[in-house]
């Protein structure tokens, strides 16, 4: 029998990822809230307005609100272990959210040598794999700033987040209102049907026409998490190991980006605990 494990990819494994960024009033809220049955997280009070909450309970939806990285990772692990009617995540805007986080690791850690923004950094890191992991549309809203290059010359906008966190997206776009049109430039995509620098006039009709209504629509699969059983098993694998150093299970859970080895997803676990055994029985 063979040992490989890959599956072939199908259609009911492909969720949106989208991280969409513009200026105030470009109406990147307005864009996420259409997109199916929406739980949004917002992380400014700005869905408290009449106009969104009408929209978002049209559409199905429900709001939080919170800027605090720990309540935005339980709500994603609830929305990824729980069965509910929801449909998309929307963090509205994530910009706020990193920067407050940053100011915390600051208190925590202290800023020398910019280490605070490495800590954050590592806590996000724990996010992206949260979102990645979740069967559901994820869109986050970035605000805009500019990007220079040589002699500071202005390039263009830019998402105002943590570096590198564009690389989780299939999708990455800027929202650009010109006069009373909405449009949306895509600055990156995995999607055949958009193209990449390519601007259309933006609606959730246009891009579902687009991107494949059916996937967006979808019902969600609740994704299993480690139990308890196995995570007591892993536990003692990693109990067995510690003398490989006091970092070793700190390396395991960078690997695997959780902040907490329940976080870990039920097939994540599996692999580590088989490795973990392998590695074992090599020694003895």
């Amino acid at each position: 029998m063979s040992k490989l494990r890959g599956k072939i990819p199908t259609p009911d494994e492909k969720r949106l990822k989208l991280l969409l960024y513009g200026p105030a009033g470009s109406g990147k809220t307005t864009a996420s809230i259409n997109f199916p049955r929406p739980y949004v997280i917002d992380t400014e009070a700005g869905c408290q307005n009449d106009q969104y909450v009408r929209k978002v309970e049209d559409r199905g939806g429900a709001i939080f609100s919170t800027i605090e990285f720990d309540d935005i990772m339980s709500e994603v692990m609830a929305l990824t272990e729980e069965e509910h009617p929801y449909k998309t995540l929307v963090i509205d805007p994530i910009s706020t959210v990193y920067k407050v986080l940053v100011d915390r690791m600051e208190m925590k850690v202290g800023d020398e040598y910019g280490k605070h923004y490495g800590a954050a950094n590592k806590k996000f890191e724990q996010l992206s794999a949260a979102l990645v992991r979740l069967d559901m549309n994820v869109i986050c809203t970035c605000h805009a700033k500019n990007q220079y290059g040589t002699g500071m010359s202005l390039i263009a906008n830019t998402f105002d987040g943590p570096k590198k966190f564009d690389y989780l997206f299939d999708m990455v776009m800027e929202i650009q209102v010109r006069g009373e049109q909405r449009f949306a430039m895509p600055i990156k995509s995995r999607v055949e049907t958009i193209k990449q620098n390519v601007g259309f006039e933006f609606s959730y009709e246009s891009f579902a026409e687009a991107y494949g209504r059916d996937v967006l629509e979808r019902d969600v699969k609740p994704v299993a998490l480690v139990n308890a059983e196995r995570l007591a098993v892993w536990e003692g694998l990693l109990a067995k190991l510690k003398d490989r150093g006091p970092l070793f299970r700190e390396k395991i859970m960078t690997k695997f980006k959780v902040g907490d080895l329940s976080e870990a997803s039920a097939d994540v676990a599996e692999r580590s605990i088989e490795k973990l055994q392998a590695i074992l029985e090599s020694e003895k």
